[in-house]
């Protein structure tokens, strides 16, 4: 499509036990996803929002954020 077609968008909220766990797993993830994920800190809840040009492009930058995110949440869980 010429000019820009429709976008796809997803939101999500990202709930840990603490608001300390939620700022490490947030400041490991927000480097790493500038310009493809928006985030911010909501409490103990990262709300992550997603915008893209094609379902499989939205995907692929899930897959690839919550991939992070997963990891980032596994070491501050280590270190509890």
């Amino acid at each position: 499509m010429v000019g820009g077609g429709p976008k796809v968008r997803c939101s999500m909220v990202l709930e840990f036990p603490s608001r300390q766990e939620a700022e490490k797993v947030h400041a490991s993830v927000e480097l790493d996803n500038q310009g493809y994920v928006s985030t911010r800190l909501v409490d103990r809840t990262i709300v992550a929002e997603v915008e893209a040009e094609s379902l499989n492009s939205l995907l692929h930058t899930l897959d690839d954020f919550l991939s992070c995110a997963s990891v980032a949440g596994a070491i501050v869980e280590k270190k509890r």
